[in-house]
């Protein structure tokens, strides 16, 4: 061995190399494990593992070129980071899962109220949106969204990865960001993602779509595609698209106007084209590059696409929803109380929209109402008189068979949101007066202790006297302040002690209207009252001033009792609501059957004297030139309400009037309302607005 430092003999090591390498080994072994075979074979691999590693910086280069891989190094590194993005992306994949509520955007829809006559009347919701299932929707159409979207749909994964990379590369680049999705990726980013077009949120739409594609069906992913996307016009959904563009439901469409769908899921903004001439020509030419898409794909036969060669050019904007203003926000109210209480429907799932109610209400008598309350109310002038201040009127049409055929709730739903013709506020008065008089001749009256039932007749002899006492089989009824109760006529008028039945209705004489219910039964007046139509919650307290009308029933209610008089004694409970679907499915709704509440001769004597009202009575100025209604005007005591209710042989109306401030809810008197100075109670509008009504909307 030579000295230190200095090199030994040919083909021997220097001692302290070998020294260090023995050392390194020694350390080395003292860091495997004691089990002799792994240790082994640790041993074997270690210096195997040390060729494969790879020398960087590469010791055979200088300078800078020591620091540029080698090919077997880029390959290795380009490897090495794939199966790691790959590793990344398995994690990322395990771990997503498909949220279990989507945007609440995404699955809200609106519920469409119509008419009568099938025309919309109102739509209510944040958008327009109506979910539809696949099966209704034509095949044709389908092919026509997956020709322009998607045509490899039913055989791609979910996503496409050329599209992914070209997407991304647009959106590094700035340019545009549309295209490159397929149907599922885009359902994901309706249903569950925003609409930023960002890296982070591309890829977790590419991890839902891969997740999503293999839980539900292709059928399922593309159902709910359908009705979530976006086809302008305010619109969601291909439903509503159809209905909105062409007037239709999605199950009429033809291929043409499929096709011209489709156009606007590429952006409904640059291809309707009511929205200008370039518009329209770029829709053209999507449209035809829709339909030769078809053919291509095998969905459309040349000689089916030689057919269609004309643009099936759209409906003009309508501007989208229906608002509730006027009364149709009252009528829309109404009808979703029905379906909620009858159809069993929660408030909650109601306001998730989807809903279609085909309502009892005729445009044509709404409006014709609608006008007739506007007109009376030109002559009030709140401005200079005071008693034309919080003047509210409310009224409705009930059929016979108890389709509720219009209503006036007020000024407007956006200006109001109380419906008065809905309200149980305001006293009958005197329009009670008919329910008392069929009590008496169903069940006839008791004068006397314990003496027998007499039956009456219209032609019964009643006293009329004004301020004649109010007589029980004791003696005269006493109040709780201890006067005696006694009946006052309008105007103070006496009637003499001898009156018909008859002639006391005609000419609303409230002291033998007064007496009859005490003779008759209180219990008894109540319990016809409600089989006529009257709420039991509405029926006043059982005091002599129940036969007088201090009962509250709405107007809506008021007119279904006199419809029982229309009916010829037959009540049939009133009903907003014809029938309810959601997404075409029906919501079971109640059939209200009816009901005998009067006899037939009991009813036809209660019209004859109604319309004795109308032709010599208190109504007289209601009369309506070719027809014969029957009618009756109602007053308060306190002259707090005024009414008019009549009926032809089809349908009732009731028109009610007061005062209230609806802050305090407290009656205020009608002295002087629109200048009338009559020292009798009540209202001539009520009548005017009845009369008005009738001739634009009655029917003989």
């Amino acid at each position: 061995m030579g000295k230190r430092g200095k090199p030994a003999a040919h083909g021997r090591r220097p001692v302290h190399a070998t020294g260090a390498r023995r050392a390194r080994r020694r350390r080395s072994r003292g860091s495997l494990p004691s089990w002799p075979p792994l240790r082994r074979a640790l041993e074997r691999a270690t210096p195997l593992l040390r060729r494969a590693r790879p020398a960087y910086p590469r010791p055979d280069r200088t300078g800078y070129r020591r620091w540029i891989p080698s090919r077997r190094q880029t390959l290795g590194g380009f490897l090495g980071c794939a199966g790691l993005l790959a590793l990344l992306v398995a994690v990322a994949y395990w771990q997503t899962d498909i949220p279990e509520n989507p945007n609440s955007f995404a699955t809200q829809q609106d519920n469409v109220f119509y008419w009568a006559d099938g025309t919309k009347m109102a739509r209510t919701g944040w958008v327009s949106r109506q979910e539809m299932p696949l099966e209704k929707v034509p095949e044709d159409v389908r092919w026509a969204v997956l020709a322009a979207e998607n045509a490899g749909f039913y055989s791609d994964p979910g996503i496409s990865p050329s599209g992914i990379l070209r997407a991304l590369s647009r959106m590094v680049g700035g340019g545009d960001t549309q295209g490159g999705s397929t149907i599922t990726q885009q359902y994901v980013k309706n249903v569950y993602l925003s609409q930023d077009q960002t890296v982070s949120r591309k890829f977790q739409e590419m991890l839902l779509a891969l997740k999503m594609d293999n839980t539900l069906s292709k059928d399922e992913i593309l159902e709910g595609y359908l009705n979530t996307s976006w086809f302008g016009r305010g619109t969601y959904g291909i439903q509503r698209a159809a209905q909105a563009y062409y007037g239709k439901e999605v199950s009429e469409l033809d291929v043409s106007e499929a096709a011209f769908l489709a156009s606007l899921l590429k952006g409904a903004g640059l291809y309707d084209p009511t929205l200008g001439p370039e518009n329209r020509e770029r829709a053209v030419e999507r449209w035809e590059w829709v339909l030769d898409r078809m053919v291509e794909i095998g969905k459309l036969t040349p000689a089916e696409r030689a057919k269609y060669t004309e643009f099936p050019d759209p409906l003009e904007a309508t501007g989208g929803r229906i608002d509730l203003g006027g009364q149709r926000g009252y009528l829309a109210e109404l009808a979703k109380s029905y379906v909620i209480r009858y159809g069993k429907v929660s408030e909650k799932d109601f306001d998730l929209g989807g809903y279609q109610i085909y309502t009892t209400f005729d445009r044509e008598k709404t409006e014709a109402l609608d006008r007739a309350v506007r007109e009376a109310r030109r002559k009030l002038d709140p401005e200079r008189r005071k008693a034309d201040r919080y003047v509210r009127t409310g009224a409705a049409t009930v059929a016979a068979d108890g389709r509720i055929l219009a209503l006036y709730g007020g000024p407007g739903f956006l200006k109001q949101g109380f419906n008065e013709s809905n309200a149980v506020t305001v006293p009958a008065g005197s329009a009670f007066a008919p329910l008392v008089y069929a009590s008496a001749l169903t069940d006839g009256v008791v004068r006397e202790r314990d003496a027998p039932r007499t039956p009456v007749t219209p032609l019964t002899r009643y006293n009329g006297q004004h301020n004649a006492p109010v007589m029980t089989p004791e003696g005269p009824y006493w109040d709780r302040n201890g006067k005696v109760v006694r009946g006052r006529n309008d105007g103070g008028r006496d009637w003499g002690t001898s009156i018909s039945l008859r002639d006391a209705m005609v000419n609303s004489v409230n002291s033998t209207f007064l007496q009859l219910g005490m003779d008759v039964g209180l219990d008894r007046v109540r319990r016809h009252a409600a089989a006529a139509g009257l709420l039991p919650s509405s029926l006043g307290p059982q005091v002599p001033a129940l036969a007088l009308g201090n009962s509250t029933p709405s107007a809506i209610r008021m007119a279904t009792a006199y419809g029982t008089f229309a009916a010829g004694g037959v009540r049939s409970e009133p009903y907003s609501v014809i029938r309810a679907t959601r997404n075409g499915s029906e919501v079971e709704l109640p059939r209200h059957r009816p009901r005998r509440a009067f006899s037939a001769e009991v009813s036809a004597q209660v019209t004859d004297a109604l319309r004795g009202v109308m032709e010599e009575g208190t109504g007289r100025e209601a009369r309506v030139p070719g027809i014969r209604p029957a009618g009756k005007t109602g007053t308060t005591e306190d002259n707090k309400a005024a009414w008019f209710v009549g009926y032809t042989g089809k349908e009732a109306t009731a028109v009610v009037l007061y005062r209230m401030d609806l802050r305090k809810l407290d009656l205020l008197p009608l002295d002087g309302v629109a200048g009338h100075r009559d020292e009798a109670p009540g209202s001539p509008l009520p009548g005017m607005i009845w009369k008005d009504y009738m001739t634009a909307a009655a029917r003989p």
